[in-house]
């Protein structure tokens, strides 16, 4: 991994600090009566994660010399998303596994219906966090909740999560993978930039462009995510290794190897930071941290 300068390190531990004190506010227990619900959402939210996707959101902010408070409310309400998908993708009906981030799963902690509930309260809550995010006017609120529900639902993760659990024990060939993977992983990272661009107010070339950067971003990383399921540690991965084999899931690892799934993860990245400069060419901010964000994805995997 490239080492991080000290203005990366800065800026990343200022902005996961922004990040987990606004979801602790926006997560305040309520009323005893429903306390248990936000505590098992809370217990998700809050296990270890390391805030990747409202990392982006925020690196774009700055990229676009807009200030993080501007997208720290859209930002946490990505995190709600990818919480809530989380939590789904562990029970018994999808995955079915027994651990997270090194920790037990919600529904192992919880009854599987309450660790149902608390995917769909954080899942409901996101808009609503959409909806009220302060500094932003009507029209980008509106342009926010469209982008985050495309990202999220039948024709992003959701739809791509169906795709997988379709194709389960299956073959499938190369273009079904990349549009399970465009679906299922990289619509998120590509909404976390373009959500960025929208609070900027920037053209629609630049958002598109950002968009197509985040995409091609989220295909890498579940190239990624593919590796590390046959390659690392389980207290690195933070879930049982092998996992993807064991339930017969379709990976770029099992469809081409190895081998050729490093290859293609480095082309990847090569490629996204390639694009990502382009675009961000006559950016009057600091694109530096997104820049760091995504070169550092070039780690131990990949050089194994």
């Amino acid at each position: 991994m490239p080492a991080k300068t000290e203005e990366f390190t800065a800026f990343t531990e200022r902005a996961i600090a922004e990040i987990d004190r606004h979801l602790n506010q926006l997560l305040t227990l309520p009323h005893p009566t429903n306390a248990s619900l936000y505590e098992a959402a809370r217990y998700s939210l809050f296990s270890g994660g390391k805030r990747l996707r409202p990392l982006l959101t925020l690196a774009t902010a700055e990229a676009l010399a807009i200030p993080i408070d501007h997208v720290l409310q859209p930002a946490c309400a990505l995190e709600l998303i990818h919480t809530y998908s989380m939590i789904h993708d562990d029970l018994p009906c999808m995955d079915d596994d027994d651990f997270r981030r090194g920790k037990p799963t919600l529904h192992r902690l919880y009854p599987e219906g309450h660790a149902v509930l608390a995917g769909d309260f954080l899942l409901t809550y996101a808009f609503e966090v959409l909806a009220t995010s302060p500094f932003l006017n009507n029209e980008q609120r509106a342009r926010l909740v469209v982008c985050l529900a495309q990202a999220a639902g039948g024709q992003g993760m959701v739809g791509g999560q169906a795709l997988d659990l379709q194709a389960t024990q299956q073959t499938v060939d190369a273009s079904y993978l990349k549009a399970m993977h465009r679906a299922k992983t990289a619509a998120l990272f590509g909404a976390a930039l373009e959500m960025g661009a929208i609070a900027a107010a920037v053209s629609d070339k630049i958002t598109n462009q950002l968009r197509q950067v985040g995409l091609q971003l989220g295909l890498a990383f579940q190239i990624l995510d593919d590796i590390l399921d046959v390659e690392a540690s389980e207290a690195k991965h933070g879930k049982a290794v092998g996992s993807d084999a064991v339930n017969k899931k379709n990976t770029y690892v099992s469809l081409f190897g190895l081998d050729v799934a490093k290859d293609r993860a480095k082309q990847l990245i090569d490629l996204t930071l390639n694009d990502l400069a382009q675009a961000t060419s006559h950016f009057c901010g600091n694109s530096a941290p997104l820049h760091a964000l995504i070169a550092q994805l070039h780690y131990l995997p990949l050089n194994q």
